[in-house]
């Protein structure tokens, strides 16, 4: 059943060389196929892996119609015709998932029945790397949230002395002086200079924070739309600390969706997104994003943004389907892919059975596993992006322990100047 839930369908038309005519239908793609089935008759009419294209091609029937061309292993030529939205899109979203199939033959390698122990030991030690890194985030964000109330509380001292101050001035005037010391104009501008001082310390110290939000964490190749999925272009999206970017093939910028503007992100597939930004007044923001290599980003972007991802009935259907099996994956049999591993493995020519069936389980059993990389790549990349979070927050840590440190200082020497005039009232 998993192989036979389409990543993406478009309606068309086929064109049946055998009978020279055209049939209406739906062309679909899969995990690891293209498959046409025709609407009248429920059948498949094609049905091809991605692994054996040769060619995607745009091309013209009769010099008038416009139709997609898909050329398979053998000399085999497929066309497709009155394709919706259009066809630019449908080429656009096969050759993605062609040209990172051929660069990836193995990414889709189902898990081993049996998993090798170095592999386990790998993923349990990543694992708990990633506990211990977790339980020091929480740490710092509430040593975070200490520095903000200590923050407030020198802001309320400082607004404090600033009372005391006026005070101070209108009991060291003369009873005769109805208006005051004069010198409070002064003490104004020395406050107006002392926070003008402070505004150009916190500006700094934003965008030196800002240039450590900006570390990409990911970036993975996709098919880019804004709003539906009439527009599908080549593209890429781009995961940093703070934000997500949608970029265009020449990496030119399309969008930025900061982390705190973003109202959804819909999961349609373990290989399409929607990230939505909504608006009053004005038209939402809205990109649909398909790529092969989507599920690499959607751990990260579960870690980010859990309170905003939500998944459709869809890409449950994915979830509960099975991954097509390493053989399967390459389009041969277990019994092929026996024989060449064995044939390519340089062997004695003289050994005995026993020693021979250890060395083909010690060539077919690799100490890790496709999947299990697979499985340790995601979990790294969320190490890295549980670091990059942590210094994030370290560095505003360190610029909070700064302003705390000048505002304790400046508070220091203004309460030191107060008791002075006190006492001088004495």
């Amino acid at each position: 059943m998993s192989r036979d839930v389409p990543i993406h369908s478009w309606p068309g038309s086929y064109y049946i060389n055998s009978e020279k005519r055209w049939e209406n239908g739906t062309l679909s793609l899969t995990r690891t196929t293209v498959r046409f089935v025709s609407n009248q008759s429920k059948e498949s009419l094609a049905s091809f892996r991605l692994s054996r294209i040769v060619e995607i091609k745009m091309e013209s029937s009769s010099f008038i119609f416009s139709t997609l061309t898909v050329l398979e292993e053998g000399n085999v030529k497929h066309w497709f015709g009155s394709l919706k939205p259009n066809r630019v899109v449908v080429y656009n979203v096969l050759e993605h998932f062609w040209r990172e199939r051929l660069l990836s033959p193995s990414s889709e390698a189902q898990r081993a029945e049996s998993q090798p122990s170095k592999g386990r030991e790998l993923i349990s030690l990543v694992a708990g790397a990633q506990k211990r890194l977790e339980d020091t985030g929480r740490v710092l964000s509430h040593q975070g949230e200490q520095f903000d109330n200590m923050m407030q509380g020198l802001e309320k001292i400082d607004s404090d002395l600033g009372v005391a101050d006026k005070l101070l001035s209108e009991l060291e005037s003369p009873s005769w002086w109805p208006f005051g010391k004069l010198p409070w104009k002064t003490q104004q501008e020395a406050k107006a200079e002392d926070a003008a001082r402070a505004a150009a310390a916190a500006a700094a110290a934003s965008a030196a924070r800002g240039s450590s939000r900006n570390k990409v964490i990911a970036s993975i190749p996709a098919v880019v739309s804004k709003g539906g999925d009439s527009d599908l272009k080549p593209g890429c999206l781009l995961v940093l600390v703070s934000s997500l970017e949608v970029r265009n093939t020449n990496c030119q910028l399309l969008h930025r969706f900061e982390r705190n503007e973003i109202d959804e992100i819909r999961v349609h597939s373990p290989y399409e997104i929607t990230v939505r930004q909504r608006f009053i007044g004005k038209p939402d923001i809205c990109y649909r994003l398909l790529s092969a290599k989507m599920p690499e980003a959607l751990s990260l972007l579960e870690m980010q943004y859990k309170k905003k991802i939500e998944f459709t009935s869809e890409y449950t259907a994915f979830k509960t389907t099975p991954v097509s099996s390493p053989c399967d994956t390459e389009g041969k049999s277990c019994t092929e892919g026996l024989l060449q591993t064995c044939q390519e493995t340089e062997l004695p020519l003289e050994v005995p059975a026993g020693e021979l069936s250890q060395l083909q389980v010690h060539v077919l059993q690799p100490s890790v596993s496709q999947a299990e990389a697979q499985e340790l790549k995601q979990m790294l990349m969320q190490l890295k992006n549980l670091a990059l979070e942590a210094e994030t927050e370290l560095e505003r840590q360190d610029e909070a322990l700064d302003v705390l440190t000048s505002s304790t200082d400046r508070a220091t020497m203004h309460i030191e100047k107060h008791t002075c005039r006190m006492k001088r009232l004495l």
